[in-house]
Parts: structure tokens; sequence; C-alpha cells
């Protein structure tokens, strides 16, 4: 596997879970219900991809400390993980 390859994958994974922390953080300070409970009613009631937007805030982080230490093959792949969550939005609004 090319090195170039290898950092975007670790990126994105970053990425990807950066966005669930970030889900799972709102979801412990903002909500008064349980993970399971928040989750349930985001999908019946059509906020899940309000959740996944909120979750993507600390992808800004990630890219921005990878952009500062001059790793940008890794900021690739959290702005590809970010793409991802974008989709997912999509998705979870026509579905």
């Amino acid at each position: 596997m090319k090195p170039h390859i290898k950092e975007i994958l670790i990126g994105l994974v970053i990425g990807l879970v950066a966005n669930v922390a970030g889900i799972y953080l709102y979801i412990y300070f903002f909500s008064e219900h349980s993970l399971e409970t928040t989750l349930q009613a985001a999908v019946e009631e059509g906020f899940l991809g309000s959740l996944i937007a909120l979750g993507a805030i600390l992808n800004l982080l990630a890219f921005f400390v990878f952009i500062k230490k001059k790793q940008l093959y890794r900021a690739r792949g959290v702005l590809l993980a970010t793409l991802i969550a974008a989709l997912a939005i999509v998705i979870s609004k026509f579905f």
C-alpha cells in the first residue's frame, strides 16, 4: 500500500471516530434521555441528520490540527469523512 493512501485512511478513521464522538458528546451533555432513546427518537422524528451534522463539528478540530502539523494526507482523510457524513445526512433526509 502506498504511504499516502495509508495516511488518508488514518485520517478517514480519525474523522469517523471524531464524528461518532461528537454525536455521543452532544447527546451526553444536551439530552435528557439515554443514548439509545435519543438515537431512536432521532430516527423516528427525522432529526438524525441534525445529530450527524452536530457530530461533524469535531472534524473541524481534527482537520485544522492536521493542517497545522502539515499532515495534509490525513487532513484529506478527515475531509473525506466529513463528505461521508454529509452523504449520510442526505440519505437520512430521503429515507
